[in-house]
């Protein structure tokens, strides 16, 4: 266990695969230079790989101050043991306060390994970070700006707050789409550190045979206008509707958890604390109730419009723009409507 360094870097883990940094890592970039500015403290990145060219600038770009490089032909593909090794190793030399990474399936597997190691606290899948003071409610001992982990709890039903005052670093993993991805700013300088370890053979123990990557389908994070459809569709038939609104609106097609469980479409569409976090222009739910789950992925959307027979559906409570009806006869006048306005 390391004791708290109260000048500690906030760290970013920079997750890349063949020389393209992940999305997440730049969101997080930018709410670690946030969360670093509140604490007076500097921000860094770790960023492990066998060619590194150009990643170094751009993390700085974003807001990180010092990269710490470790360059290896043998990580140019992730594996768990030699990745937490370099981890471990530079946390044990630069202690920062704070370590986030990405809650991929990579960052979901490395994060618990380094936490383990470091016997340091860790909270999965956090939605919001914040830097505040904590009094603690046995002791009454007041721990200044420590990291505010909050997340959903049992289900989705509660919104938790997780603190860490004593087992050091903090440590968090974040839903990609969560933070948004801030505008680079190319003026800003930082430190390239490149970092050498001695990384004995016996930790690679998986040998990397053949690599299949399938790209996605469909690119709900990039998307400016949604149309998701939910249980209330009613079926694969009827989710054809959602479809035609989409592409009279030139949007792309989402989904509740209900829909993709139901078989009227796949998981890739998915929006929702099991899904993908999205803060579209324009997200329109047709036939989805709105339960917690679903809403903590694109209750941050610009301009929200909900269709639903229940005028009590919990979908409401986000919406800016509610229409209480049968999505089969709403959403096809809203074709219609936009049909005639072109």
């Amino acid at each position: 266990m390391m004791e708290p360094n109260r000048d500690g870097e906030v760290w970013v883990f920079a997750e890349q695969q063949d020389g393209v940094l992940h999305d997440v890592s730049l969101e997080l970039a930018g709410k670690a230079r946030q969360l670093a500015d509140q604490l007076g403290v500097k921000t860094g990145s770790v960023l492990p790989g066998a060619k590194l060219d150009g990643m170094p600038e751009r993390l700085i770009t974003h807001g990180i101050q010092n990269v710490y490089c470790v360059e290896d032909r043998r990580l140019g593909h992730y594996q768990t043991l030699p990745y937490a090794r370099v981890i471990c190793g530079l946390i044990k030399k630069h202690r920062p306060q704070i370590v986030l990474y990405g809650a991929t399936p990579l960052g979901r597997d490395l994060a618990p390994r380094v936490a383990s190691e470091m016997r340091a606290g860790m909270t999965a899948d956090c939605t919001d970070l914040e830097i505040q003071d904590v009094t603690d409610p046995k002791t009454k001992q007041t721990h200044s700006k420590l990291l505010l982990q909050i997340r959903p709890a049992f289900g989705g039903n509660i919104i938790a707050t997780i603190v860490n005052y004593d087992w050091w670093p903090q440590m968090a993993t974040v839903r990609e789409g969560v933070m948004p991805l801030l505008d680079p700013d190319p003026s800003r300088t930082g430190n390239v550190v490149k970092e050498s370890f001695e990384l004995d053979d016996a930790l690679f123990v998986v040998q990397l045979i053949e690599r299949h990557t399938e790209s996605r389908r469909v690119n709900l994070k990039g998307a400016r206008v949604i149309v998701a459809g939910g249980g209330g569709v009613g079926g694969k038939e009827n989710f054809r509707l959602i479809h035609e609104l989409a592409g009279a609106i030139g949007g792309a097609v989402g989904a509740s958890r209900a829909a993709v469980d139901g078989g009227h479409i796949g998981k890739d569409h998915q929006v929702g604390q099991t899904g993908t976090t999205v803060r579209p222009a324009l997200y329109i739910a047709a036939g989805i109730s709105g339960a917690v789950q679903h809403r903590a992925g694109m209750e941050k959307s610009a301009k929200i419009i909900a269709i639903n027979t229940d005028p009590r559906a919990p979908i409401f409570s986000v919406a800016h723009y509610g229409i209480v009806g049968d999505l089969k006869k709403v959403i096809p006048l809203m074709i219609k409507a936009l049909k005639e306005r072109r």
